[in-house]
């Protein structure tokens, strides 16, 4: 790509990160991206727990893993979000790109606690045990904690240009553990299943089209609430600012 190129791209993406052009584009796309959510998830539920058989070997346990896989892969892509938002904040000190950091942080928290509940009612029945100090486990509980203590950062520091700093190290340094996680199954011998999804015939076809529809539907549900929370952020700062020039006349 050219200098030009690569200019008229990093100019497109700022004039997008404008909080004014931000809310103009969110606002047309939410009634869009609500109504996809919608569908995918109705969808893929529908055909998870009306359509898809039992599995021979795990019988209907084997329907949690349309909750849990897409959980567990929106967790770890919204973490990723969270340190590429934080890396555009740290360099180019651009405030948006700490709200977005800021704002996907409970979201991400909440996908992998769900990702955590739903693998440990699969791992019951399945490993005689709700939970093993396996290496996949071990390292997506991590992943909770990294979240936790990045919302708990933000929260203990006032001034939210040094929170934003903090935060943002901290998101950057945890990126080691979403690779971790990723790849635990193939580094160690784990009790944790290896990856399936994307190795042709490991998955039966009726089981695919529920399971991509909810990784699908669970993507586009974490997109329209971090939109939604963003947008609420710039809302509040807005309102805070305002607060402030009120009582400096």
């Amino acid at each position: 790509m050219s200098e030009r190129g690569q200019s008229l791209g990093w100019t497109t993406l700022f004039e997008f990160a404008n909080p004014k052009r931000f809310m103009d584009v969110t606002g047309a796309i939410i009634p869009w991206l609500a109504a996809l959510t919608a569908i995918t998830i109705g969808a893929g539920l529908y055909l998870a727990f009306f359509v898809v058989p039992p599995d021979y070997q795990q019988g209907d346990t084997v329907k949690i893993m349309f909750i849990h896989v897409p959980a567990a892969i929106v967790a770890m892509m919204a973490y990723v979000a969270i340190a590429v938002a934080s890396l555009f904040g740290l360099v180019n000190r651009h405030p948006l790109a700490d709200v977005a950091a800021k704002t996907a942080a409970p979201l991400g928290a909440v996908f992998t606690a769900l990702a955590l509940i739903t693998g440990s009612l699969w791992g019951r029945p399945m490993w005689g045990t709700y939970w093993v100090w396996d290496a996949r486990l071990t390292s997506f509980l991590i992943l909770l904690f990294l979240y936790l203590g990045y919302i708990a950062l933000w929260n203990a520091i006032e001034d939210e240009v040094r929170a934003a700093r903090a935060a943002a190290i901290l998101a950057l340094v945890g990126v080691v553990d979403v690779v971790i996680v990723k790849y635990s199954v193939e580094w160690w011998s784990t009790l944790h299943q290896g990856e399936s999804i994307m190795r042709p015939g490991a998955i039966a076809p009726i089981f695919e089209w529920p399971l991509f529809l909810m990784m699908g539907g669970y993507g586009a549900l974490f997109f329209l609430l971090w939109i939604i929370r963003i947008r609420t952020e710039i809302l509040e700062r807005r309102a805070r600012a305002l607060l402030r020039r009120m009582g400096e006349v």
